[in-house]
């Protein structure tokens, strides 16, 4: 090895087949870093079919801990001939290529290491069944990058040990296979090459897990016992991470009998009425679902707004309109989500950017759709839902209990309280609800999702239907008081530039603000956590000339609904889009920011004539 070691730095990308075996090799070897105490994210980027299309794994590597994408390949595990060129193409310049060297290599380049190995010849050495030979040699490239970057063989073994302790006899076969690989890539190159892994103490208790996953244990503290959903990706693991979870924790330990109900409807707009019917009947209910989904359940999300209904929805996000690219990620559906419906709407979203608050978030939607009366939904994507990431460990208070919100009991209506189904006794925008079976007389009422006067009784009076709306906008207003305010964070002098992003856009957002703090562009950072935006969001516009606004659309969906809402100079918001269905990355915003802000100090604000 020659020259300067990057030392738990770097990226490195598998180029595989979509059915070939690859996908838990390729997280074997970004879990054996995680073992020995460095950060790595991993990414995975896949086909919309069965197998036989590209499929990419990549693995970023920060002791630093930047989680987001950074953008490049640093080593490229190029093992499909049919994405040669794009691989190559992507290793920066003094990066690394590995490839299956039994076929001759094609149109390399000069500015990258090359390293070839016979991996096909070597495994049909070894093995004769046909699907051994392929699944072998998933785990013989992770033997040879072992030794190329000095990942230690016991911790892969390790892993191996524990993966495999159901099956025994897998565990010896994948080891010799693993050791095999980095025999040979210890005879045959320099090892290690110029990009290492070295033992560090990075990790610490974090955690490591996908967000649907904590999403749907989420949904469980937060109270939920009824799921209706369709399968769609990338939500479908949310709802049967659900499922696995109120197996554990909402079955009775004696008799078994299940406390929860989950039911995998005929399509999306018979699950979102199953969730609705729930919610009226008092009970927390959620659907989990994507764009497509979220475009069948207009009219029956329009209802619930309308007559009043909790329900939660998790929208896990990812590449429109119509069908799109099914297993890309965006955030595409910010606007189709928060004026769901025909007519005037508002709902309540939520913007999660990590496992965590997922979970957080996960729980905190249910307490919001009884607090409120009103839909909710909790807006992931595919990168922050699909993908592990490292976080906090979750925190839950033992203390806290369900905010139920304004839920009429028995004894109120034994008193003779008024009660009206839509009366605004608070002046919040908020009425008084009863559920189903409260009282045998009093406090029976009609939900109407059709106008009506404060006592649900029907009417098509115009008044008493714009005081309806009216009220609608108040309670829109009380809800900025109960969503997560926006996270603030300024650098270190006075800037002149501010930036606005949301959800799985933060770690590349954070990286990229210390990127532009090195080549002398200060700005300030808001993340929004919800919508309606809290008063915080318009301060914020308003101390900086320009800001940007951050996100993973063509058409700047939040930025709109910052100019909507806030009523703000669209001149005074630049777009910074990113939308090819991969991850945002730090030097994609870094690069977009700095060439708009030179622009900006150029050209001032138009100002309003006197």
């Amino acid at each position: 090895m020659t020259g300067t070691a990057r030392i738990n730095d770097f990226v490195v990308r598998f180029a595989n087949v979509n059915g070939s075996g690859s996908a838990s090799a390729n997280q074997l070897f970004a879990r054996a870093i995680l073992r020995m105490g460095v950060p790595a994210t991993p990414r995975n980027i896949f086909p919309s079919n069965i197998q036989g299309l590209p499929t990419w794994y990549e693995v970023r590597v920060s002791e630093a801990g930047h989680l987001g994408a950074r953008g490049g390949t640093d080593l490229m595990v190029a093992m499909n001939p049919q994405t040669w060129d794009q691989d190559v193409g992507a290793i920066v310049p003094g990066g690394y290529l590995f490839y299956d060297s039994t076929r001759p290599a094609r149109r390399l380049r000069d500015d990258i290491t090359v390293l070839g190995m016979p991996l096909t010849e070597l495994c049909n050495a070894q093995y004769e069944d046909p699907r051994q030979r392929q699944i072998f040699k998933n785990i013989m490239y992770v033997g040879a990058l072992s030794a190329l970057l000095s990942i230690e063989a016991g911790v892969v073994e390790q892993l191996i040990a524990e993966q495999f302790r159901a099956k025994e006899k897998l565990i010896a076969a994948n080891v010799h296979a693993l050791r095999l690989g980095r025999t040979q890539a210890l005879e045959r190159f320099a090892c290690p090459i110029g990009l290492r892994v070295q033992r560090a103490a990075a990790v610490g208790d974090r955690i490591f897990i996908d967000g649907n996953s904590a999403a749907a244990l989420g949904a469980v503290y937060g109270g939920a016992t009824v799921a209706a959903w369709y399968p769609i990706t990338p939500s479908t693991s949310l709802a049967e991470a659900f499922a696995r979870y109120c197996k554990r924790y909402r079955t009775e330990p004696e008799t078994g009998r299940a406390r929860y109900a989950i039911v995998q409807a005929e399509d999306e707009l018979a699950s979102i009425g199953m969730v609705i019917g729930a919610g009226w009947n008092g009970a927390r209910a959620f659907t989990a679902t994507s764009g497509p989904g979220i475009s069948l359940m207009q009219e029956f999300l329009g209802l619930a707004y309308f007559a009043e209904i909790p329900a939660v929805i998790f929208d896990v996000q990812r590449a429109g309109p119509s069908t799109g690219m099914p297993t890309r990620t965006q955030q595409c559906d910010v606007t189709a989500c928060a004026y769901a419906s025909h007519g005037d709407t508002r709902h309540v979203l939520l913007f999660p950017e990590d496992p965590r608050e997922c979970f957080e978030f996960g729980a905190l939607a249910f307490d919001l759709a009884d607090r409120l009366q009103t839909p909710v939904f909790v807006l992931l994507d595919l990168d922050i839902g699909m993908n592990e990431r490292l976080c906090a460990p979750f925190a839950w208070d033992d203390a806290r209990r369900m905010d139920r919100g304004k839920v009429m009991t028995a004894a109120a209506l034994e008193a003779g309280r008024e009660f009206g189904r839509y009366l605004d006794v608070d002046h919040d925008g908020i009425p008084y609800r009863t559920l189903p079976g409260t009282h045998p007389v009093r406090g029976a009422y009609f939900t109407r999702g059709t106008s009506r006067d404060e006592y649900a009784r029907y009417t098509e009076d115009g008044a008493a239907y714009q005081r309806n709306m009216e009220r609608l906008l108040r309670k829109f207003a009380t809800a900025k008081q109960h969503v997560p305010r926006p996270l603030r964070r300024d650098a270190a002098e006075g800037a002149q530039f501010g930036a606005i992003y949301y959800g799985s856009t933060a770690p590349a957002m954070d990286e990229a603000a210390s990127l532009l703090a090195a080549r002398g562009t200060a700005i300030d950072l808001l993340r929004v956590r919800a919508f309606p935006f809290h008063d915080d969001v318009a301060a914020f516009i308003a101390e900086h000339d320009r800001v940007f606004v951050v996100e993973q659309n063509r058409d700047g969906q939040l930025r709109t609904l910052l100019i909507n809402e806030c009523e703000i100079d669209p001149a005074k918001l630049i777009r910074v889009v990113h939308y090819d269905g991969t991850p945002i990355t730090a030097r994609f915003i870094a690069d977009a920011i700095g060439t708009s802000a030179e622009a900006a100090k150029i050209v001032p604000l138009r100002k309003a004539a006197p």
